[in-house]
């Protein structure tokens, strides 16, 4: 199966400050992919990389075959590359239904299928953005990522700040979306244990460079070398 989205020796970073060196990674049509690794390694600078958002110094990335070098932000998510990020970015000025709208493009994934994969937004979808609650922002954040119908979804730290009860219904609904769709997923996750249950594969990152790259089963097998992996500080908040 030839692949849907692929960082081939990346290096990038900001303004000259190199965070990713000589980065690699795969993502087959349909494959999920747990980034992990502590805090400041580059996991969310390889997302925003991939969508355009930092400077690439050397490599290249292609989704589809096609090279993104010269293709803009908003170009990558026309498409097919969906991006919820850590910060989730909705527009507090607008209600619930028109977060939705304005992201939405022709596919599978519709306003109404949105709203049944998350019930609380179908009870809140003239509310604001700013009169939600943080598990609802996270839930419109995803949803609005799915309108626009892309083939990979980039996700940034999406159980991050959430009560217990809010993350297990996301996991639900992230498995739920799997089994449902043929979407890709690359998943960035600080509770490695967590990531490593939902996805296929793993990438681990340390100083911005991938220092183990396989299927999870290995490491969920083998949790001392996951904690020698992403680090003893890491291992100790698990």
């Amino acid at each position: 199966m030839s692949d849907l989205l692929a960082v081939e020796n990346v290096t990038a970073g900001y303004a000259g400050n190199v965070v990713l060196e000589q980065v690699s990674l795969s993502l087959a049509p349909n494959a999920t992919i747990a980034l992990l690794g502590r805090n400041g390694v580059g996991k969310t600078t390889l997302l925003a990389t991939i969508m355009g958002l930092t400077r690439i110094e050397a490599g290249q990335i292609t989704f589809n075959g096609a090279n993104l070098a010269s293709v803009p932000t908003h170009r990558r998510a026309e498409l097919g590359i969906g991006y919820v990020p850590q910060e989730r970015e909705i527009f507090a000025s607008l209600t619930v239904h028109e977060n939705l709208k304005v992201a939405t493009r022709s596919g599978e994934w519709t306003i109404d299928r949105i709203y049944q994969l998350f019930p609380p937004l179908d009870k809140r979808r003239g509310n604001f953005g700013n009169q939600l609650s943080g598990g609802e922002q996270q839930m419109l954040a995803v949803g609005r990522a799915l309108v626009s119908n892309p083939k990979v979804l980039l996700l940034d730290e999406p159980f991050e700040g959430l009560a217990p009860v809010i993350v297990d219904q996301m996991v639900d609904a992230l498995e739920s979306i799997r089994r449902s769709s043929q979407l890709a997923m690359i998943l960035v996750e600080h509770h490695a244990e967590m990531a490593l249950e939902f996805a296929e594969k793993a990438v681990i990152l340390d100083r911005g460079q991938v220092v183990w790259n396989g299927h999870c089963a290995e490491l969920r097998d083998d949790p001392d070398k996951l904690g020698n992996l992403i680090g003893l500080e890491e291992e100790a908040e698990r």
